[in-house]
């Protein structure tokens, strides 16, 4: 029944486009609001440029998708995201960055420059950035994290100061706002997660190392020695430590020690190996109990961001006078590529995350006539497990060969037809997909009576 709900849903907004969108050739031109402008905040999944400066530009990139005008090959290959195909729908002008720049290498090669300074556009009205987090200005790519490219990532919190500033303190209650956040805030957290986990079992595992070796090789050596196993191997343990020796040289040390007091160099160097092995299983447990241990706090921090997000909409948008917000949740981050190629416990909480950052942005929203909650995630959701229903052919693989799809163009595709592919890259939707996110947006507005 959802999926037929979802199909019924796309056929609905479909309808509604021919009715007064840019594909029309007949009929009611005209909506029940009449919207002056389009003003965006968010993250990469809205940014129509930012980062089109430099070396990306050089590139041929500039947005998170499969980038340039390629509809004379393919007519879904617009190298447009879902903001752009609104703007167009609803006759409004194209939307462009308020902000463009970029603060990471400087180099007098123009394909190697990352280094372009900030520019302020005063008459550009989408503020969204790639790497943009709800209220922390620290997101992927940004300069603290990924120098070579130095993304701005200016928070939404910022995003929206930044248009108020622009527009003296208020909206004009005609424009259509839009604002979609949180990826950002669940891709930083599972990184620092995973850097926590990783050094916890590092250290776990270099703490469990000497103790494993150093006993299984006492264990082989003859009743005889044994007396002085312990204190021969040990010191050349710590020795061979104490010199800057890695786990092999310190292993090899122990090793001979112990053949030195009779041990048989076969059962010796077995020894060895194993305590490796068990130093290594004791790491990987350290940092799976930090992760497990840490879970919930990631989960709270989302529901905090979910919630922060639906304060700033409330008492920074629709308190400023915005009449019409669409308010996109978070998809099914953990049914991306990046998201299935980690663990089944990450991807549970993943999946956990993203639920306390939609629950906690709905409440906050309420049930208000000025804003549309529109609902990507059971949406997205069902076109992974419902593909062709929605003319998707892959849900799984990304289309991009590229690491990121800013810099993604039709040189750089995984095969020969990628265009009704659903992920660009790892994370970022195709052209195609930002188009069916586009009609169910214009379906939750219409049902708002907004069209």
């Amino acid at each position: 029944m959802r999926q037929m709900n979802f199909a019924l849903a796309l056929l609905t907004a479909a309808a509604l486009a021919a009715c007064g969108g840019t594909g029309s050739s007949g009929g009611d031109q005209t909506h029940a609001v009449k919207f002056t402008q389009q003003v965006t905040f968010g993250d990469s999944l809205s940014d129509v440029g930012s980062y089109n400066v430099g070396a990306v530009n050089v590139a041929g990139g500039g947005k998170f998708t499969i980038n340039g005008d390629n509809t004379s090959t393919n007519p879904v290959l617009t190298g447009k995201n879902w903001t752009e195909v609104l703007a167009a729908e609803l006759r409004l002008p194209a939307p462009c960055a308020a902000q463009t720049g970029l603060q990471g290498t400087d180099s007098t090669d123009p394909a190697l420059d990352f280094n372009v300074p900030i520019v302020n556009n005063a008459n550009c009205f989408n503020y969204a950035q790639g790497g943009a987090r709800v209220t922390n200005p620290i997101g992927p790519g940004n300069r603290a994290v990924k120098p070579e490219l130095g993304e701005m990532t200016l928070p939404v919190v910022s995003q929206v100061a930044n248009h108020l500033a622009k527009t003296g303190g208020k909206f004009s209650g005609t424009e259509l706002v839009t604002i979609m956040a949180g990826g950002n805030d669940v891709l930083m957290q599972l990184g620092g997660l995973s850097a926590g986990a990783t050094a916890a079992g590092t250290a776990a595992g270099q703490k469990a190392f000497p103790t494993l070796l150093i006993g299984g090789l006492v264990a082989i050596v003859p009743a005889a020695n044994q007396a002085s196993a312990q204190a021969s191997i040990g010191l050349a343990v710590q020795t061979t430590a104490a010199a800057g020796g890695t786990q092999t040289q310190i292993a090899g040390a122990a090793a001979l020690a112990a053949i030195q007091l009779g041990a048989d160099p076969a059962a010796a160097q077995a020894a060895a190996a194993k305590a490796g092995t068990d130093a290594q299983a004791a790491g990987a447990k350290a940092g799976a109990d930090y992760a497990a241990a840490q879970g919930p706090l990631l989960v709270a921090e989302l529901g905090k961001a979910g919630a922060e997000l639906a304060a700033l909409v409330k008492t920074q948008i629709v308190a400023k006078g915005a009449n019409y917000v669409v308010v996109n949740n978070l998809p099914d981050v953990a049914s991306t590529p990046s998201g299935k190629a980690q663990s089944a416990s990450t991807q549970q909480l993943i999946g956990a995350m993203v639920d306390a950052f939609n629950a906690q942005l709905k409440a906050g929203l309420g049930n208000d006539p000025k804003i549309a909650y529109v609902d990507l995630y059971s949406i997205s959701k069902d076109q992974v497990v419902n593909p062709a229903i929605y003319g998707l052919t892959n849900t799984a693989q990304k289309a991009c060969t590229t690491e990121s799809s800013l810099t993604c163009t039709a040189k750089t595709l995984s095969g020969p037809d990628v265009s009704h592919y659903m992920f660009a890259d790892d994370i970022h939707p195709t052209p195609y997909e930002y188009w069916l996110v586009t009609r169910y947006v214009l379906k939750d507005m219409a049902v708002k009576g907004w069209l």
